[in-house]
């Protein structure tokens, strides 16, 4: 009997091994390609030619030359040789309403989207599966009826626009701010009509619960705004009130929708380019935390040696109709429809006046283009964001149009891919993605041509993977 006793624990033991043994996770590696560093903003340039990349349960778990770095034994191998990896792409400021976005998104290697709600950009559709992780934005401190929150108990009425936003009570922010991160919000949207005082304490409790803050003010200066440590600045059109004359922003506390910001804003898009405050301001942008996202995609058909983005595959599953202003599908170019009241002109009018529009948005684009010029030259941080699907963004395609406008800007190849990727750790904290190394999250491109020496080369993608996955980029462009 003690022998049995003995001979089935045995047993007994050497099938709890086998098991332990037999589920250890298969180590997908990545080797032969080079790994490029996209660190220090995209200031580093230390490259690992020939690399590994062991990659267990999602995260990568060891990254070094072939020489370094063991490969598991019966670990599943992609052979990358002549290829380049990159970490995922993060799109810092879009909507994601259906598959087909999610699907778009991730066949151009947008692994990582910060995803708004909105009139313009629809609710984020997160049953999308497969989609990119969404990290989800929720504005704070004002009404707004696509709020993360409106339909949870207790803050429909207080979060209903009636007629146009206002600030909420000071009693519901805190409740508003640890109600929305319970939903695993992100980011915080700081819209215009807050005013300084509701975004300086904003700012500051957000980042005491680790919530990054995205600023598109009015009512509040935007020299406040960056001295309150708001993380990002969003739009170009946008951010350029920050240099007009204090005449015209003070009344924008009392007025950040109305007749005084027209004012602004049109002061704003015309400033001129030696303008003093416009130096002055590119100066305060620079040595301060806020970074820049300038969207530059949502004016890319605004600005010369634009193309037509139809053509490019992951637009054959977009549905022009869930885009807002949707470009001509024929022409790639963006429409400026007439008034009512115009449309029993004849037709030769209604053409001189829909063309009269747009070279007049082409030319107020092209003069906000100088004026970020002048924002640059002071070396600001910039994280790359599409703004799509909206004025001629489309999801993941826009991501790229951002990089390539970035690099026009001035930026190099390499700090454009940094500003689509390890700024955001940089910037918010998030220490999971953005760079090919050991703990950060599984999302990596690879690509066919050197990243570095041309932007371009970021869409010649060979493979993508999701966390630890393997995709399939045909199947992605059958869905919808």
């Amino acid at each position: 009997m003690r022998l049995l006793r003995i001979c089935l624990a045995w047993v007994g033991g050497f099938s709890l091994l086998c098991a332990s043994v037999c589920a250890q996770p298969v180590e997908l590696v990545l080797a032969g390609g080079t790994v490029v560093d996209v660190s220090a903003w995209g200031r580093s340039a230390r490259d690992i030619p020939d690399a590994v990349v062991v990659i267990t349960e999602g995260r990568i778990t060891a990254v070094g030359s072939r020489a370094e770095v063991l490969i598991p034994k019966n670990a599943r191998i992609v052979d990358c040789s002549g290829k380049y990896l990159i970490p995922g792409l993060i799109d810092g400021f879009a909507g994601m309403s259906s598959q087909a976005q999610a699907s778009a998104f991730l066949y151009m290697g947008v692994t990582t989207v910060v995803a708004r709600t909105g009139a313009q950009y629809g609710r984020v559709d997160l049953a999308a599966s497969p989609r990119p992780h969404a990290y989800l934005i929720d504005s704070i401190g004002t009404t707004d009826d696509w709020s993360l929150l409106i339909g949870q108990r207790g803050w429909a009425a207080n979060l209903r626009v009636n007629g146009r936003p206002a600030e909420l009570k000071p009693d519901d922010l805190a409740r508003q701010l640890t109600d929305t991160a319970r939903l695993g919000t992100r980011v915080v949207w700081l819209g215009e009509n807050l005013t300084a005082a509701n975004t300086q304490w904003i700012a500051a409790h957000a980042h005491q619960m680790g919530l990054a803050t995205y600023g598109g003010f009015a009512a509040t200066p935007y020299r406040v705004g960056v001295e309150s440590g708001v993380d990002a600045l969003v739009r170009m059109g946008r951010y350029e009130l920050g240099a007009d004359p204090d005449e015209l922003t003070r009344p924008l506390a009392q007025d950040p929708y109305g007749s005084a910001a027209s004012t602004a804003y049109d002061y704003a898009a015309h400033v001129p380019t030696t303008d003093v405050r416009l130096r002055s301001y590119a100066r305060f942008l620079a040595q301060h935390h806020s970074a820049l996202m300038p969207t530059f995609a949502t004016y890319y058909l605004k600005l010369p040696g634009h193309r037509n983005l139809w053509h490019e595959p992951a637009a054959a599953l977009l549905d022009p109709r869930a885009l807002w202003n949707a470009p001509d599908h024929a022409t790639g170019e963006l429409t400026y429809p007439v008034s009512s009241w115009a449309r029993h002109l004849p037709n030769s009018t209604l053409r001189w006046m829909q063309e009269s529009q747009r070279k007049k948005a082409d030319l107020q684009a092209q003069h906000l283009w100088q004026v970020n010029q002048v924002l640059f030259s002071a070396g600001p941080r910039y994280l790359a964001a599409s703004g799509s699907p909206v004025d001629g963004s489309m999801p993941g395609i826009g991501e790229h149009v951002e990089l390539e406008m970035l690099v026009r800007l001035g930026l190099s190849p390499r700090e454009a891919l940094a500003a689509a990727t390890n700024n955001y750790a940089l910037e918010f904290g998030w220490t999971d993605l953005g760079l090919i190394a050991p703990g950060r999250r599984a999302d990596i491109v690879i690509v066919d041509g050197d990243p570095t020496v041309s932007i371009w080369n970021a869409r010649r993608i060979a493979g993508v993977i999701l966390e630890g996955n393997i995709l399939d980029r045909e199947a992605l462009l059958r869905t919808r």
